[in-house]
């Protein structure tokens, strides 16, 4: 199993999944000036998010009223949120990782957030357990949905992850990881699959939790 070093690196400001928990509290969910009609979430959502999500019902009514006064629309495009992941990440590019981000959260693939897909985000990634958190990046690298991963979607992911990582930082990286490529084969081989073998979410929780460096490998550093 991973160690306890690792679990808490899990919860800092260093991972990827963090980064979207900074910006949902820091960008769209804190209070905000104005006079502009927040509304009221209905109860339907309300009581479905309290039992989806760890979240009190003072909590999300909160969020309700910011999200709704951030996003008049009620709803987050895909340009809104690139644009706030990219904050994160002012020296590389995060368009590209955004976007996986965006698509794994956007449940009912309609192009758009709602606010309790972005609640239910908030909580799959902001999780103090390491599995949640594993099941959420099992959907990022899922890339076309059917419960399962390949080696192709595995490289998509970590191009789109080594594009995030400034240059600079990329010149000090170990030989065997200083690619998409190499960092996309390290990754596929902690999982003991074929190159046209295909991955579980339960065999991809598994890798990752049972070796560090798989761990470190889905992971990159936002802006702090």
């Amino acid at each position: 199993m991973a160690s306890s070093s690792t679990a808490l690196s899990f919860t800092g400001t260093s991972v990827c999944w963090d980064c979207h928990h900074c910006f949902t509290s820091e960008a769209i969910l804190q209070p905000t000036m104005g006079n502009s009609k927040s509304g009221v979430v209905s109860r339907e959502v309300l009581d479905d998010l309290k039992v989806s999500t760890r979240f009190s019902e003072a909590e999300i009514t909160q969020w309700y009223e910011n999200f709704q006064k951030q996003c008049p629309s009620g709803r987050i495009t895909p340009a809104q949120f690139e644009e706030i992941y990219g904050r994160f990440f002012p020296d590389s590019d995060a368009k590209t990782y955004a976007q996986h981000v965006f698509r794994s959260f956007d449940t009912n693939d309609d192009g758009t957030l709602d606010f309790k897909e972005y609640i239910v985000a908030l909580h799959m990634t902001s999780s103090g357990k390491m599995a949640l958190k594993l099941e959420w990046a099992f959907s990022l690298f899922d890339v076309d949905k059917n419960g399962y991963i390949t080696k192709n979607e595995v490289f998509e992911i970590c191009q789109a992850i080594f594009k995030m990582i400034p240059k600079e930082k990329q010149e000090m990286l170990p030989s065997d990881e200083n690619t998409s490529e190499k960092r996309a084969d390290k990754l596929w081989g902690f999982f003991g699959k074929g190159e046209n073998e295909r991955v579980a979410e339960g065999e991809f929780v598994k890798g990752v939790m049972e070796n560090e460096d798989a761990l470190r490998l889905i992971q990159c550093e936002p802006l702090k």
